[in-house]
């Protein structure tokens, strides 16, 4: 039988598609469950790989025969050997392209939509990690916001979309995962924008994003108008592009609402985030189509792998939108909260400018699930 490989690319198309598939992870049971690769039609077998030293006939039973096999491990040596001594026993196998470290990586952009006059807005969904980013062009002209620290995907896609990048914006100061806003801005010659009640302690220089910022792309009328919106930070700032499209950072999901608490301020800005989320999001157009800077769960992925919604449809069916009593939310949101992201504060520092590690160090800061919302 044969080993083959599966790349990032193909798991994260098989997870849009809905597809089934066998993932036989060979990490650690600790590291298994607190993250893994999730398909909703996805079937697993966690058997660390020192186990399968031996041999792997003890779970040859256990593996299943009418589905794809993909070996899964840390950064793919363990699955490919495991991988090749199951094909010795007679099963065709993949293993995984790069391992849990390739997955936590990969970005697939997907188009959202149409501009009013013109223009496109793509949504690039980190699936391995929950993390969204976006690009908006015009007329030879894009913005990029809440950008990775994996640049060369916005780089690549721009050039292959005939676009300038003129602009990057983060939406506030990214606690779990490393932006790379400052590096396009240098390739790029754009503007980096940030939030400056973010930015206090930030080193570097970069244009202030305050409330009633319009940044026009293109030669068009698509407007990007900054909406100051604090309560996942004190400095959080949403996106209005087009009249048709805000950009939520983390403030508002899909399924849930911003945490509050990873600058260690969750009493204080719980308020302000109230304030966001039942004022000024309120006041806002119910037609307006809410993207996120993060997905907490596959359950929120649309057919073609987006994740978009409404507002007037979040705030019927988002919980953390519809608690009256102000007590009450104030417990959900600081009382609910996953653990703190992997190494948040050194990515924030990362992210300020104060710290500069080497690239396996930023990887191994950022492994782990997205923990931005309140469950």
């Amino acid at each position: 039988m044969t080993v083959s490989v599966m790349t990032s690319k193909d798991v994260t198309k098989k997870v849009f598609n809905k597809e089934e598939l066998f993932i036989l992870d060979v990490r650690n049971e600790s590291d298994f469950n607190d993250w893994k690769i999730e398909g909703e039609n996805f079937e697993y077998l966690n058997v660390p790989y020192f186990e399968l030293l031996d041999g792997v006939d003890e779970i040859i039973g256990e593996i299943s025969t009418k589905k794809e096999v993909l070996v899964v491990c840390a950064k793919e040596g363990s699955s490919v050997m495991v991988a090749e001594m199951l094909s010795d026993v007679g099963l065709n196998v993949f293993y995984l392209q790069g391992g849990m470290k390739a997955w936590s990586e990969h970005l697939e952009p997907v188009k959202i939509g149409d501009l009013n006059d013109g223009g496109e807005i793509y949504q690039f969904v980190r699936v391995g990690k929950g993390c969204l980013s976006y690009m908006v062009l015009s007329e030879g002209e894009a913005v990029v916001i809440d950008s990775t620290r994996m640049t060369d995907i916005y780089l690549d896609f721009a050039v292959s979309m005939g676009v300038k990048i003129r602009h990057v914006f983060d939406t506030h100061l990214h606690a779990d995962h490393i932006s790379g806003g400052r590096t396009i801005a240098e390739k790029t010659g754009a503007d980096y924008w940030l939030p400056p009640m973010d930015a206090t302690e930030v080193t570097f220089a970069y244009q202030p994003l305050e409330n009633g910022n319009d940044v026009t792309l293109g030669n068009t009328t698509i407007n990007i108008t900054a909406l100051y919106s604090p309560g996942h930070t004190i400095g959080s700032t949403s996106f209005i592009v087009d009249n048709k499209y805000l950009l939520s950072g983390d403030i508002l999901f899909i399924d849930s609402i911003g945490r509050p608490d990873l600058a260690g301020m969750a009493e204080d800005w719980v308020s302000d985030l109230r304030e966001t989320l039942y004022k000024r999001y309120k006041e806002l157009s119910e037609e307006l189509i809410v993207l996120p800077a993060h997905f907490m769960i596959i359950d929120e992925l649309n057919e073609d792998g987006s994740v978009a919604e409404k507002l007037g449809k979040l705030f019927t069916k988002n919980h953390g939108l519809n608690i009256d009593d102000e007590n009450k939310f104030r417990n959900l949101v600081t009382e609910n909260l996953p653990p703190q992201p992997n190494a948040y504060q050194e990515i924030r520092e990362t992210n300020m400018g104060k710290i500069n590690p080497e690239l396996d160090k930023q990887r191994e800061m950022e492994i782990g699930p997205n923990r931005c919302a309140v469950r």
